[in-house]
């Protein structure tokens, strides 16, 4: 999480408690890091091919905007025309590698893992998010509903745009991929050993699911966020080479 440091009530940085924080303190914290000008720091959160699509609220952006919001594979591999690209984050929401995925990266009876989303008080989870064109917006979203149906299913979230470090203050009422464990493919929690181990095992259509770990990684350091989760998998990886 995040919490205000020092003199500044607007200055945010990695909180690491010793003690328990209280409630409305916490609460405080969150809202502030959606203000307009809100230093987030290192961007930090705990946690698919999962990705959102949105329109912009009237008044921030361009009305009727459609942007794609993706915390997977669509973080490093856009495989469509976009007109504009940010990066932005959700609130309350953690990465976790718990979907099974037997069209990506995996076949069927040999998934493999791709992340998904659970909620987790207090959590942040940055990606980009893609502004579609009005001339390509429909066969775009076509297309990503046939990427996403093996197990994701739709729900409307905020997500908050950030620049620089800093929340701009401008958010979108976004329909989030992200796979329940309702869905046929949903593998669920596992040690990070097991994880491991059964993704540098598997691969599907799309390639090797040690690269979409790795790639994930990489995408994430290069615009400054941390996410746990999956730093710990890729560090884990590495140890079974």
């Amino acid at each position: 999480g995040l919490k205000v440091s020092g003199d500044d009530p607007t200055a945010l940085t990695p909180h690491r408690p010793h003690a328990p924080t209280p409630r409305p303190h916490a609460e405080t914290s969150r809202r502030r890091s959606a203000r307009e000008g809100t230093e987030l720091g290192p961007l930090r959160g705990s946690g698919g091919e999962g990705l959102a699509w949105a329109s912009m609220h009237p008044g921030e952006g361009t009305p009727k905007a459609t942007w794609i919001f993706g915390y997977g594979s669509l973080v490093w591999r856009p495989d469509f025309e976009f007109a504009e690209r940010r990066a932005g984050f959700l609130r309350d929401r953690a990465r976790r590698f718990w979907q099974g995925s037997t069209d990506h990266r995996g076949v069927p009876g040999r998934p493999g893992r791709v992340v998904t989303l659970i909620p987790e008080a207090g959590a942040l989870c940055f990606g980009t998010a893609y502004r579609l064109s009005e001339a390509n917006r429909e066969s775009v979203l076509v297309g990503l509903d046939y990427r996403e149906r093996g197990g994701f299913t739709r729900e409307r979230v905020p997500v908050y745009f950030c620049e620089g470090g800093r929340a701009t203050g401008e958010s979108v009422s976004a329909v989030l991929y992200v796979a329940t464990d309702a869905n046929s493919n949903y593998l669920g929690p596992a040690t990070l050993e097991n994880m491991a181990r059964q993704i540098s095992e598997s691969r599907g259509p799309s390639g090797p699911n040690v690269e979409y770990v790795v790639r994930l990684a990489e995408a994430l350091r290069e615009m400054g966020a941390e996410d746990d989760h999956v730093f710990a998998l890729e560090a884990r990886l590495q140890a079974l080479d």
